[in-house]
């Protein structure tokens, strides 16, 4: 799974991210400063889910994720970070998540059943 991590992402949960496999970009490390909108165009260009603790991402779109962990340790929103993922992985390009201290929220995109012919 691929991630692209805008600024609001600390360098550790970036970092146990990459040590448990996955693939991140970091915002941070290759183009700070850059809009919001340039950022989630990286994400979908990238094929990778969004990862932020940024509000100005709350309009609801799929293959993102809003970290809510504020107040903890860096290292233990990272922990927290990389276990939610772990249990989710299947579901995360497809839902927006809200991860907060104990919930993981996964909004998925209504079912469009609509067929014609």
């Amino acid at each position: 799974m691929r991630f692209v991590a805008d600024e609001s992402i600390d360098r550790q949960t970036v970092e146990r991210l990459r040590q448990a496999g996955y693939t991140v970009w970091a915002i941070s490390e290759t183009s700070p400063g850059i809009s919001d909108n340039e950022v989630f165009a990286i994400a979908n260009r990238e094929n990778a889910v969004l990862l932020t603790a940024d509000r100005d991402f709350g309009r609801i779109s799929w293959g993102i994720i809003l970290i809510r962990l504020a107040g903890m340790t860096p290292a233990r929103r990272a922990e927290l970070v990389a276990e939610a993922i772990r249990r989710h992985e299947a579901t995360l390009p497809n839902v927006f998540a809200v991860i907060s201290p104990g919930a993981i929220r996964l909004r998925q995109p209504p079912e469009t059943s609509a067929k014609i012919g």
